[in-house]
Order: C-alpha cells, then sequence, then structure tokens
C-alpha cells in the first residue's frame, strides 16, 4: 500500500468535506494501526490536529503511549503542538509530504497570534518578548505535586 497516496487521498476528501488540508496515517507492520484528517473546522476544537486525533487512537487501539515500532505519515512539516507529540510518542520515524514554505502561498491560518510566516519565531524568544501574553503566579503547591509524583514513581 502507498502510505504517502493515502495520507494526500485523506487531507484532500478532508478538504472536500470543508475540513482542513492535513492528514496522519499510523503504519506498522505494514498496516494502517490509525488515520485522521485534521478536524479543527468540524469539531471548533483547536487542538484537533490530523497528528493529536491519529496518535491518540494508535496509542489507545496499542494499549501504549509509545509508538517506537511504527511508522507515521503527515501531510506537512508538523507545528509545535504537533512536534512535540510526535516526539512524546516516540514513532520510528517520521515522514512528512509537503513542508510549510510549500504550501504557505496557498493555506492561511486565521489565528490571533498564529501565522506560518512568523510563529515559529515567538518560541526562542523569552517569554516575556512573546506576542501571546503570559503572566507566571508562583505558588510551591505545584513542586509538591511533582515531589508526589517522583515518590510514588522512584524505581
Amino acid at each position: 500500500m502507498d502510505f504517502v497516496k493515502r495520507t494526500i487521498d485523506l487531507a484532500m476528501k478532508n478538504v472536500e468535506e470543508g475540513g482542513r488540508p492535513f492528514a496522519t496515517v499510523i503504519v506498522r507492520d505494514g498496516e494502517v494501526i490509525a488515520e485522521s484528517p485534521n478536524q479543527v473546522a468540524q469539531t471548533r476544537d483547536p487542538t484537533a490536529h490530523a497528528e493529536i486525533l491519529a496518535i491518540g487512537e494508535a496509542c489507545r487501539k496499542l494499549g501504549t503511549e509509545h509508538l517506537d515500532d511504527c511508522d507515521i505519515y503527515i501531510l506537512a512539516s508538523p507545528c509545535p503542538m504537533c512536534l512535540g507529540s510526535l516526539y512524546y510518542c516516540s514513532p520510528r520515524q517520521v515522514v512528512y509530504i509537503t513542508t510549510r514554505e510549500d504550501y504557505a502561498p496557498f493555506y492561511r491560518d486565521d489565528r490571533k497570534y498564529f501565522e506560518l510566516d512568523t510563529f515559529y519565531a515567538e518560541y526562542p524568544k523569552p517569554i516575556g518578548e512573546r506576542r501571546l501574553p503570559m503572566v507566571q503566579q508562583k505558588d510551591e503547591g505545584a513542586i509538591a505535586v511533582y515531589r508526589r509524583w517522583r515518590e510514588l514513581n522512584a524505581r
């Protein structure tokens, strides 16, 4: 089976149905374990990216949070949220079919703080210089949560 073509077809079907032009297919041992198009437009959930949905489905199906024996096909180079989820599930490899630079002339997102050409530059900036307003409210109770986790999970 051609998993690149399957990923493209899934994204195209989503576009035809009013969705956004992104899709993910997760494969293990030559078999599709999970797949999803981007569902943001349909669900009004800004976290319903194709990678997030497909990874969640694959992990539930396989009973693990680690996809280290899977290949993940994605239509385009991932956004930071999806890149984070890809790192967390640690697949064997990620196959991306196009890049943000290649599709940028044809796709525009409508977020207040997100533009394809400037968003990725936000990450290396100190928090106070980012466009998204962020304020820290320190409370030692937060560290207690991590101490308790360590107590319960120390080996």
